[in-house]
């Protein structure tokens, strides 16, 4: 009888090494000059491992995330062509990249907290 993983950890596992090929080639590859300082935070594989969704943050203003996102769209293909090579996997995912809006809110709400402790004092 073979062995096999928890059910649904395999997602888990294979969006990790996506995120660290993605992660790799963006520092290391990526040649559009558009594609600035980004971060991959998660990457979130569908269970059957047909579409990967990368979840980024752009460290800059506003432009810097549109010119960004273009950049990436545009790397899409060379992307997914690094993580088939990388991963060997039998059905390579679609990939999709969204802006992660969750540092932003952080952020946001560290500086109301900060607003109210210095209204308080």
């Amino acid at each position: 009888m073979r062995k096999t993983s928890a059910p649904g950890r395999r997602p888990q596992r294979v969006a990790e090494q996506i995120r660290q090929v993605a992660a790799a080639f963006l520092q290391e590859d990526a040649r559009d000059p558009r594609i600035g300082l980004v971060t991959i935070t998660s990457v979130h594989v569908t269970g059957d491992l047909q579409h990967a969704d990368l979840r980024y943050v752009v460290h800059g203003g506003e432009a810097e995330r549109e010119e960004t996102q273009q950049g990436l769209d545009s790397a899409r293909a060379a992307i997914r062509r690094r993580i088939g090579q990388e991963l060997r996997l039998r059905v390579v995912p679609d990939v999709t990249f969204t802006l992660d809006k969750g540092a932003e809110h952080a952020s946001r709400i560290e500086q109301l907290l900060s607003e109210l402790k210095k209204n308080d004092e």
